[in-house]
Order: C-alpha cells, then structure tokens, then sequence
C-alpha cells in the first residue's frame, strides 16, 4: 500500500500548529528527540521535518507529495506545486516599514529608493503592479536593522505584532500580501495517493468546521419558541426537545464562531434562558 508523504518544518511555531492539526485529525505522530523521518501509527502517511524554504522544492521534485508552508514561503520560491488547503493558522503579513522620522504618503515615496528584504518576488510583483522602480537587497535576515546602519530607505519583511519594528525606530506603512499556513501538493500524485490526500482533506475540514462553530442549548418558552428557532440557523434547523415543566422547551442548534456575541444578545431578548455553550471537536456534513 503506497503512504503519503507529508513535508512539515522542524521547529518553530509553524510545525508546532501543523502537528497539532495532525494529531486533531486523529493521526498518532511521534516526533521525540526531533527525528527528521516519522511514520503515522494509525494513518498511511510519513513525515519529513525539513526546513521551510526547502518544502516546497522537495514538494515539486516529488520528494514529497505534500507539504505545510507559510503562504509567503510558497509564493516566494514559485516553485510549480498546487495549494491544496488554506489552514487558517499561523497567520502574518509582508508590510513595508520605514523609519519613525519619515514622512511617508503611499508607495510612490519609494521611487528610486532602496528597499532591504528576504522576499524580493512578492515585493518586485507589489512594486510592479503600482508602477515603483526601487533597488531591491536580499537579506536573508535581521532586515530590520538595514535602515539603521544606511543600507536601505525602507523593508518589507514578515510582521507579527509588529514590535520589532518599533524596537529597531520603524514604522509599517504599507500590507503588500497577508499570509497563512496553506497545505501544498505535488501536481502529479497517483490515484491511490489522491485517494488518501482526500482523505486527509476530509478529516482537515472537519476539524476547521468544528473550530468555527459552538454547540449552543437553551431553554426556551413556549411563547417564544418560534422567534428563538428563527435566531437560530443549525445545520439543518434547530432540534427542540420539551422539558418536564410545561410551557418550556430545550432547544440545541449551531451558531458560527464570529456570529456568536450577536446571536446570544438576541437570543436573550427573545427570552432564552440557560444558555449552554460548548465546543466542538469536530463537525461532519
């Protein structure tokens, strides 16, 4: 039987995220003593623990059939592999910063410039597409301190909170590309092993549906159960269960996560009373 082969990053938050996703959607990996090879217990699949700006060319050589990258790590080498799944964590941005002291108004500023960057691809597309011309200075790191010791006017690198910048005397200016974790495959894998990447998708989106959404019961008066049941949206609708005291039901539904705060104040002014709230692990359509 033909197994998966999934590249993911050694270290850092980015493999902590993505074995967590993994272990979510019930595949045992051991990765003790940072071994670089693993195999699944209980799911075809084996692990390759690479650093990040190699997954993607181990990825397209077929090295690997699939990899976990930061969306910016992709883009940037633009190596021909296919993003299989957006996976919504360790999210960032590419922003250009400039010193303190500048008086910055748009992009145009940076005409004739200098600019200091680990990811001179996406900037140069960023430039282009506003009609910049600026030299462009690969570093591989500490970029943030280029302006300080007069190596460039301005950096785009990856931003966070946003704190680094202000330690080095810098300011963010411009988001040119906001960035996740994104889940890449090889363009040519074989059946048996897009059976199981379907698989593995399959178990990805319900751990995602689970995480966007709450379990909600309430108890609910017969007077205003149809306005409740119509605050509501459920999956398919609302189950309403009566309760031992008459004139009172329990109602059990699904709200989405960035609905909730909205549909609980409703749901109270309609007259809802014990609201219970509850996780889900994860959610099956």
């Amino acid at each position: 039987m033909e197994k998966l082969r999934i590249a993911i990053q050694k270290s850092g938050r980015l493999s902590e995220d993505s074995l967590n996703l993994i272990k979510e959607c019930g595949i045992k990996v051991n990765n003790g003593m940072r071994t670089l090879k693993s195999e699944a217990a209980n799911f075809p699949i084996e692990f390759l623990f690479l650093r990040d700006d190699d997954i993607p060319g181990y990825v397209e050589d077929g090295v690997a059939d699939l990899g976990i990258v930061g969306e910016n790590v992709w883009y940037e080498t633009g190596r021909q592999v296919e993003v299989a799944k957006k996976l919504g964590f360790s999210k960032c941005r590419l922003s250009l910063a400039v010193p303190k002291h500048i008086d910055y108004s748009s992009v145009q500023d940076l005409q004739g410039g200098n600019i200091a960057t680990s990811y001179p691809r996406i900037l140069e597309d960023y430039l282009q597409e506003h009609g910049v011309t600026a030299n462009i200075h690969v570093i591989s790191g500490s970029v943030e301190i280029a302006p300080s010791i007069g190596l460039a006017d301005a950096i785009c690198d990856i931003v966070s909170s946003g704190s680094t910048l202000f330690m080095n005397g810098l300011k963010e200016v411009e988001t040119i590309y906001k960035s996740e974790a994104v889940l890449i495959r090889n363009k040519e894998l074989s059946q048996e092993k897009q059976q199981l990447l379907d698989k593995l998708l399959f178990r990805i989106n319900s751990v995602q549906k689970g995480q966007k959404n709450k379990y909600i019961l309430l108890n609910a008066p017969e007077a205003s159960l149809q306005t409740i049941i119509n605050i509501l949206p459920g999956m398919r609708s609302p189950t309403v269960l009566p309760l031992a005291e008459k004139g009172w039901n329990s109602v059990h539904s699904v709200i989405q996560e960035d609905e909730f705060w909205e549909v609980i104040d409703q749901l109270k002014e309609a007259g809802a009373e014990g609201i219970l709230v509850v996780p889900i692990e994860k959610m099956i359509l």
